[in-house]
C-alpha cells in the first residue's frame, strides 16, 4: 500500500540569490528524497517557499534603499528561476508574503493563545537611540554567553543554542556599531514549558533521528524550556491578530515553521480540493523535514510543541539535519562573497554534475568540502570516465552492430548472471540506504556499480565479440543494457537531466518524472529501438578549476 510523505525543506530568507550551501544543505537531499518515494509509487507532497519577512531582507533592503518587499520579490523570482535549472521538483513553492500565509498564521496563533500557550508578558529589547529604533535580534551583535563565539542577538551559530537579548555580552548595533540600551516593551510568549514533558517523552522514542540531532534535542529538553518571546517590535512582517498590537509583528521564528502547512493548505487549494493537504497532515502519513543543523532547534521543539498545542496535526517523523559545506578549505561567508552562487555556476554548468559532487560529497553527519578541483575530477573520473562511459561505449556498439535495436540476451553465462545479480543487490541496498535519507552512502554504492559494469565490459571484450561471434557479443551488450536500466533508476532521484537522456536513449517513451512507481527491476525488451547514442556528460577541462578558483578569490572581499 502506498506511503504518504510530507517532505518539507527549510524556508530560505529572500535576501540574496542561493549558494551551493543551501543547495546541499537541505534542498538537493530534499529533491533526491522525494523523487525517491515517487517512484516508489509513494504519495508525496514536496513543499517550502521564500521566507520573505526575516530580519535578513530588511537588513537587505536598507542597504540598498529599497522596500523589503522589493528585494524579498527580487530574490523570490531568483530562487523559482535557480529550482528550474537545478531539477528540484516541488509540488509547491510559494512564499510567506502570501493571504494565506497570514490567514494560517493567524489561526494557530489564537488557537495557541485561547488555549493558554501562548500569554502576555514584557521583555527587555534593546533600543538604539542612535538609530532612534527597536532593533531585532539579529540587528545585534555580540559574543555567545554560552560558548564564547561571536553570535547575533537570537541563536549562536556555533553552537545552536538560543539566546535571550540580555544574556549577550557587550552588544553592538550592526547597523551604526554603538551600544543599544535594553527596554521593557510588551509582547506575546509562547510557553514551552508546558512541552517540555510531552516533547522529552515523544524525542526519546525518535531512535531513527540522526545522532547529533537526536543528542542536541535531548539535551535541551532535560536542560528545561523556557518561555519564548513570539512577537517583535518591527515593522515588516505577519501582523498580531490582537488589538493595541498594531507596531508589532510575530517574529519570523515561530511564524516561518507554520508555512510547511500553509503551504500544504494552498496546493490543496491550487488542486481544487481544499481539504486534501489534511492527508500530509494525519496519522499514518510520514513527514521528513529537510534543514540545516542551525534548524535543529526549530524543527524538533518549537514546530513540535506548536503542532501538539494547535492538536490534530502529526508531528515530524524525522529531522534529517546537515552540517555545513565549506567552500576551499574555508567557511561560507556571503558578506565576504566567498561563496559559489547558484545563476552564476549554472551559467556555466550543468545541474546534473552539481548534484552529483553535492551528493557524493554530502554533509551528513560532518562538514564537508566543495573544491572546483574535486569538483573537475569527480565529473571527469566518475560521471564521465566511470559512468559516461559505460552508457555510451555501450549503446554506440549496439546501435552500429544490431540494427539500432537492442539485441536477444541468447544464452548468458556465469559472468552475465553474476553482474546482474550484483545490480539487483546494489538496487536493494541503495532502496534502503534512501530510505533512511542517506544519500551519500546510496550514491556511492550506485557508481561502484557502475564501475562494476566497466569491468564486465571489458573482461568480454564486446568490441572483438562483435567481430569474432555476434551471438556473444549481444549477450555480453543485453547484459550491459539491462545493467544501464537499472543505473537509470538508481540515479534517477540523483542526476534527472542524464536519468531522462538515459531513458530515451534506450528507448523509453513516457517521461521518468510521470512514472509513479518506476522503482523497480524491470527487464528492457529484446527489439526495442535505441535512440542514437549521445556522450551522457561533458568532460572537463583542467583549467576549469585554476579559473573558477581565480574568479572566486577575485570576487572575494
Amino acid at each position: 500500500m502506498p506511503e504518504t510523505i510530507l517532505v518539507a525543506a527549510a524556508w530560505p530568507y529572500a535576501n540574496g540569490p542561493l549558494h551551493l550551501g543551501h543547495v546541499a544543505g537541505c534542498y538537493l537531499p530534499a529533491d533526491t528524497f522525494a523523487r525517491f518515494h515517487r517512484a516508489l509509487g509513494n504519495r508525496v507532497l514536496f513543499v517550502s517557499g521564500s521566507d520573505q519577512h526575516g530580519t535578513p531582507v530588511t537588513v537587505r533592503a536598507e542597504a540598498e534603499g529599497l522596500p523589503p518587499a522589493e528585494i524579498a520579490q527580487r530574490y523570490h523570482e531568483s530562487f523559482l528561476e535557480s529550482w528550474q535549472q537545478l531539477g528540484v521538483a516541488w509540488d509547491i513553492y510559494t512564499r510567506t508574503g502570501t493571504e494565506n500565509h497570514q490567514q494560517v498564521v493567524h489561526r494557530l496563533f489564537s488557537t495557541l493563545r485561547e488555549k493558554d500557550y501562548i500569554f502576555q508578558g514584557t521583555m527587555e529589547t534593546f533600543y538604539c537611540p542612535q538609530c532612534v529604533r527597536f532593533l531585532p535580534d539579529r540587528y545585534v551583535e555580540g559574543v555567545c554567553p554560552y560558548c564564547g563565539s561571536p553570535s547575533r542577538g537570537d541563536q549562536c551559530e556555533e553552537c545552536g543554542k538560543p539566546i535571550s537579548a540580555g544574556e549577550l555580552p557587550n552588544p553592538v548595533c550592526r547597523i551604526c556599531g554603538s551600544t543599544p540600551r535594553l527596554t521593557v516593551s510588551e509582547h506575546f510568549f509562547f510557553d514551552l514549558r508546558k512541552f517540555n514533558e510531552r516533547l522529552l517523552e515523544w524525542a526519546q522514542k525518535q531512535v531513527h533521528w540522526k545522532s547529533n540531532v537526536r543528542s542536541f534535542t535531548l539535551n535541551l529538553l532535560r536542560e528545561g524550556l523556557q518561555p519564548r518571546p513570539i512577537t517583535r517590535d518591527l515593522e515588516w512582517g505577519i501582523s498580531v491578530p490582537v488589538a493595541g498590537f498594531g507596531s508589532k509583528r510575530i517574529y519570523v521564528w515561530f511564524e516561518a515553521v507554520i508555512g510547511y502547512l500553509s503551504a500544504s493548505m494552498e496546493w490543496a487549494a491550487r488542486q481544487g480540493a481544499p481539504e486534501a493537504w489534511r492527508e500530509w497532515w494525519s496519522e499514518g502519513a510520514r513527514s521528513y523535514y529537510f534543514i540545516g543543523k542551525d534548524n535543529i532547534w526549530f524543527h524538533t521543539l518549537i514546530w513540535p510543541a506548536m503542532l501538539m498545542g494547535y492538536g490534530g496535526l502529526v508531528l515530524p517523523y524525522d529531522v534529517p539535519a546537515n552540517e555545513y559545506l565549506t567552500l576551499e578549505h574555508r567557511q561560507l561567508s556571503t558578506s565576504r562573497n566567498w561563496a559559489i552562487w547558484v545563476p552564476d555556476f549554472m551559467s556555466r554548468y550543468d545541474a546534473d554534475p552539481l548534484r552529483y559532487m553535492l551528493s557524493a560529497n554530502a554533509p551528513e553527519t560532518a562538514d564537508s568540502d566543495f573544491s572546483w578541483r574535486e569538483f573537475v575530477r569527480r565529473n571527469n573520473d566518475e560521471l564521465v570516465a566511470a559512468y559516461g562511459n559505460l552508457v555510451h561505449r555501450t549503446l554506440t556498439l549496439t546501435y552500429r552492430n544490431f540494427g539500432g535495436e537492442i539485441p536477444a540476451a541468447g544464452e548468458p553465462g556465469e559472468p552475465d548472471r553474476a553482474v546482474l545479480e550484483r545490480a539487483a543487490a546494489t538496487f536493494e541496498t541503495a532502496t534502503g540506504l534512501l530510505r533512511d535519507c542517506r544519500f551519500k552512502a546510496a550514491i556511492g554504492e550506485i557508481m561502484a556499480l557502475a564501475r562494476e559494469g566497466n569491468r564486465y565490459f571489458d573482461s568480454k571484450a564486446p568490441w572483438k565479440q562483435v567481430k569474432e561471434d555476434l551471438a556473444a557479443a549481444a549477450v555480453t551488450l543485453n547484459t550491459c543494457i539491462q545493467l544501464l536500466g537499472t543505473l537509470r533508476t538508481l540515479f534517477y532521484p540523483f542526476l534527472p537531466h542524464s536519468s531522462q537522456r538515459l531513458h530515451e536513449m534506450l528507448g523509453g517513451e513516457q517521461p521518468l518524472a510521470e512514472g509513479r512507481g518506476i522503482w523497480k527491476l524491470e527487464r528492457i525488451p529484446a527489439g526495442r529501438p535505441l535512440a542514437e547514442p549521445q556522450p551522457l556528460f561533458r568532460r572537463l577541462d583542467d583549467s576549469v578549476a585554476d579559473e573558477e578558483l581565480a574568479r572566486l578569490q577575485g570576487g572575494a572581499q
